[in-house]
């Protein structure tokens, strides 16, 4: 277990735990009322550390390291049923961005979706989970697709933004983008967007607009991440903890701006404490979630859609 810099009171204790259960197993001292004390305020200093998080540390832990992405929620969620769908049959396949076809019970989806690494090599891969202009056209020809045959769409969004290459502008990435929010707003079948952890910029937007919008407890959804905040205001990087503050980007916040819709509860200290039970939540949420929209007609779809979409911003004095 990888722990992040204000999670190290909980790794002392940890150890403490640990060092104390090995000298009751290898010597004859009763050691159970001392580790029963640890365990008690190691529960306390968990409950007040993950209570009390800031937005920089939400931001922490939507980038850590054993957090699940795409492609294990889908394994989760769909099993041996998912069937991965490649290319965009104009330029190529892009590692970064994943879709195809799988089932929650006896329901088909069409699930697609930002991939990170896991290590140096597969991170190269995946190009840091940065998709260029061809990854939203994959995307885009498996929506279409979806629509179709009737299969409702899920998003999961996990971007630190779209590819900022000389190489994906020339190939038109804000056109790529835009492209995608423009007929996401009309597609006719339901789409269920998730934010299981960065959401940043254009690049989460290309597959963001949906009938339902979730975010998970500890994710973020900005338009810029809290470092280009602080590096174009302060032209320094030290300010991001004030930046992510000031750019009102935790799940709470989009709620409370009605933003998003549904916040998913995790697990204590995060999705990576707990997968199975993360993987359950998520489950559960597309699944009501499908419930709510499956009977509305096409165009009561897209109505509803575009109605919350240009309520958004809208304040009255």
């Amino acid at each position: 277990m990888e722990y992040l810099e204000f999670e190290l009171p909980i790794k002392e204790l940890e150890e403490q735990l640990e060092k104390c259960q090995i000298i009751g197993e290898e010597s004859d001292v009763d050691v159970t009322e001392t580790c029963k004390q640890i365990e008690k305020k190691l529960a306390e200093t968990k409950k007040e550390i993950y209570k009390n998080l800031t937005a920089w540390q939400r931001v922490q832990l939507s980038r850590h390291p054993n957090r699940p992405y795409t492609l294990d929620h889908i394994r989760a969620l769909c099993g041996d049923s998912f069937l991965e769908l490649h290319g965009d049959r104009n330029v190529k396949d892009d590692k970064a961005m994943i879709g195809g076809l799988g089932k929650i019970g006896d329901q088909s989806y069409m699930f697609i979706g930002q991939q990170k690494g896991y290590n140096t090599k597969t991170r190269q891969y995946r190009n840091f989970g940065m998709s260029n202009p061809e990854g939203y056209r994959k995307a885009l020809r498996l929506m279409k697709s979806a629509e179709k045959f009737g299969i409702p769409v899920v998003t999961l969004i996990d971007t630190p933004g779209a590819y900022p290459g000389l190489e994906a502008e020339e190939r038109g990435q804000g056109e790529a983008i835009a492209r995608n929010i423009l007929e996401m707003s009309r597609l006719k079948v339901p789409i269920i967007t998730i934010i299981i952890g960065e959401g940043a910029s254009g690049g989460a937007l290309g597959i963001g607009v949906g009938d339902k919008v979730m975010m998970l407890e500890n994710t973020w959804y900005s338009v810029i991440s809290p470092e280009s905040c602080s590096s174009i205001l302060w032209r320094s990087w030290e300010y991001k903890e004030q930046a992510a503050e000031a750019l009102r980007l935790t799940a709470k916040d989009m709620k409370r701006m009605k933003l998003v819709d549904q916040i998913i509860k995790e697990p204590l200290g995060g999705a990576h404490t707990d997968r199975e039970k993360t993987f359950l939540a998520v489950r559960d949420a597309i699944v009501k979630s499908y419930e709510e929209l499956k009977n509305l007609s096409p165009k009561e779809l897209v109505k509803n859609r575009m109605t919350k979409y240009e309520e958004m911003g809208v304040y009255k004095d």
